[in-house]
């Protein structure tokens, strides 16, 4: 049986997908019709196998994702040139799709770290927290001394990881922002990933590292006892540098109590570990036409299987669930679940239109060119990620992920920020779906990174960990999905990702700020 040129993914589309390059004047077979393909069209993009009218829906999933703006014929190209971004009244319903989740066999088991709190963890890390940008350069000093040579000696240590970044200062003194960057920084001092951190500020900043400490509960931490595997029982390492003395007593400082840590985060090893206790960040970036076909619904069959087990697995990046978020609605345990996730979407309509523009400003260029024409077909193959389980919980930026089964967090649909919210809400295993090739990676957390189609798996190979392209080659949904399930529960019990290997992650941390910086 040869491979299809193009697919109709629902019997109510009024466009099929080319699953590989078409010129102009080919025949494309569509039930008992031929559809003559009137101009060349990449792979990813869409062609019309039916008239469709100015201001007639274009559908594609059995979903409206744009309406036309001139006349289209069947075998046009369907693209921005043609559809624009309007939307009728969309009818939310509550809890009218809840299904059962596969279920594995028997039970699975990966190898894990179990802390002295219980919780478990994947990798086994020591972390630098710079509560402010003016820090930053303290605290990669710090990391940057213990290089791959000192760390020989210590081999159950995967890296010390400095968690710089842009923000800390000129926001609202205990405001939305400087709370919402509070949530981040201690997620990740007290993710389960992170066995011993050291915090780092200037001592002049907004994010006072003594708000941190007592707002972000760190002053519960100790030996045996809080989120850390091994702080010393004296509590969080705080440093200032405008109390140690300057930059210089400072990182020497910080190096000699990280050498402290050391022997005793080399001390942890693997156990076996129910897969339960394992929490799924879900991400999708660089997409294109065949993420929704390809990558993300077989994410979504291995989200799926996680939840089956017991596990818990995170859908972000809000602003790309619209349009796609009356279909989620129908999935949440209750109303007021739905409701939640209808006030995050307003919001985001608010926010943006504060600045003059809207969310209907995505898919990005190089979206566009991997066929995505509007935010709304960009975001009903986004949630296919999120599989089939009910929706148990909506959780705002960073916030402690608490909840098991399949949840949403309120994130941007910039990837690093995504993330970074995903990891410090607890995700301890992050699945990132790209057609275009994002190369992105996350210290403390592996990131496994599924291709949609294979000629972008094969030309960036030290990156890809997963060709989700072989979908459309005969693969099902189900089978690539069990493949990523496997690779979640090997890379979980320590296999390096491609992005590991590289090193990637220390320049990726990027807590969100939404709020005015003055």
């Amino acid at each position: 049986m040869s491979r299809p040129m193009a697919l109709r993914l629902h019997a109510d589309d009024n466009v099929m997908v080319a699953i590989q390059p078409l010129v102009a004047g080919v025949s494309l077979p569509d039930g008992t019709a031929e559809i003559v393909i009137r101009e060349a069209i990449d792979m990813g993009h869409k062609v019309a196998v039916r008239p469709i009218g100015i201001g007639e829906s274009v559908r594609r999933y059995g979903q409206e994702i744009g309406r036309a703006t001139v006349a289209i014929s069947p075998g046009d190209w369907v693209h921005t040139h043609n559809v624009g971004i309007e939307r009728g009244d969309v009818d939310y319903e509550f809890g009218t799709d809840l299904r059962e989740t596969p279920k594995l066999p028997e039970p699975r088991f990966f190898q894990g770290y179990r802390r002295p709190d219980g919780r478990a963890a994947t990798r086994n890390y020591i972390g630098i927290v710079s509560t402010v940008n003016c820090s930053a350069t303290a605290s990669k000093y710090v990391a940057k001394a213990f290089d791959e040579a000192l760390l020989h000696d210590y081999p159950h240590v995967h890296g010390v990881v400095p968690l710089v970044h842009k923000g800390g200062c000129a926001f609202q003194y205990g405001g939305e922002d400087h709370a919402q960057l509070t949530r981040t920084l201690s997620g990740f001092a007290r993710h389960p990933n992170i066995a011993a951190y050291v915090v780092i500020g200037l001592g002049c900043e907004t994010a006072q590292t003594s708000f941190l400490v007592e707002h972000g509960d760190l002053v519960q931490l100790g030996v045996g006892t809080g989120w850390s595997a091994v702080q010393p029982k004296r509590g969080p390492l705080v440093m200032n540098i405008q109390d140690e003395g300057g930059i210089a007593k400072t990182v020497r400082r910080g190096v000699e109590l990280i050498q402290e840590l050391i022997p005793e985060v080399d001390k942890a090893r693997r156990e076996p570990i129910p897969v339960s206790e394992l929490v799924l960040g879900l991400e999708c970036g660089g997409s294109d036409g065949n993420s929704g076909i390809t990558a993300n619904p077989a994410l979504g069959y291995a989200s799926d299987l996680l939840v089956g087990a017991g596990g818990t697995s995170i859908l972000s990046e809000v602003p790309e669930i619209v349009g796609g978020e009356h279909l989620l609605t129908r999935r949440a345990v209750s109303r007021e679940v739905g409701e939640k996730l209808l006030d995050r979407i307003r919001w985001w309509h608010e926010y943006t239109g504060k600045f003059g523009w809207s969310i209907a400003i995505n898919p990005s260029v190089g979206n566009k060119k991997g066929g995505l024409t509007t935010i709304y077909e960009k975001s009903l193959g986004a949630i296919a990620k999120g599989g089939t389980a009910p929706l148990r919980a909506v959780y705002e930026y960073a916030e402690a992920v608490r909840e098991k089964g399949f949840v949403i967090m309120d994130t941007p649909g910039y990837d690093p920020a995504s993330v970074t919210g995903m990891v410090a809400g607890g995700a301890n295993v992050v699945c990132f779906t790209t057609g275009r090739g994002s190369c992105y990676g996350c210290k403390p957390v592996p990131t496994i990174k599924i291709a949609t189609n294979t000629p972008m798996y094969r030309k960036m190979i030290d990156d890809m960990d997963i060709d989700a392209g072989q979908i459309l080659d005969g693969v099902s949904v189900e089978e690539l999905g069990h493949e990523i399930f496997e690779k979640i529960v090997a890379v979980a019990s320590g296999e390096e990702t491609k992005s590991e290997a590289q090193g990637i992650g220390d320049e990726e941390f990027c807590p969100w700020t939404s709020g005015p910086i003055t």
